[in-house]
């Protein structure tokens, strides 16, 4: 039987997950915007999220998991593209949906965090499903 994960409830095991989710989570309001998408996503079931810190930082678990992820969505807040980025330098850059918030909201977000962060998910999913 294969290993859960703690966000896992019991009887769901790793390979019935459809793909993790990175968000950068950077300093910036679009930063916080990919973090509250992706804890969103991981809420709706739409994949699991997991620590781009923890593939940059070079913790072996992480970089085994996402190595061997069937698919993965990645959200960046800016043009940096840092979660990408991170992924890219461990060897994952196949199987990748990318959105980056700044390419959906140019601007610092205004009209409440809670908008923007519906349209990335929004666009997730839209992604995700073609």
């Amino acid at each position: 039987m294969a290993e859960q994960s703690p966000q896992s409830e019991p009887g769901r095991t790793e390979a019935m997950e459809p793909m993790l989710i990175f968000s950068c989570s950077g300093a910036s309001a679009h930063g916080q915007i990919t973090d509250l998408a992706a804890r969103q996503l991981d809420a709706e079931r739409a994949g699991r999220m997991s620590c781009i810190a923890g593939v940059g930082g070079g913790v072996e678990k992480f970089i085994a998991e996402v190595q061997a992820a069937p698919a993965v969505l990645v959200i960046d807040g800016c043009a940096i593209d840092c979660a990408k980025l991170a992924l890219a330098s461990v060897g994952v850059a196949e199987n990748i949906t990318h959105i980056r918030v700044t390419d959906l909201d140019k601007d610092e977000p205004q009209g409440g965090m809670k908008v923007h962060v519906e349209r990335v998910v929004e666009k997730a999913k839209e992604k995700l499903a073609s």
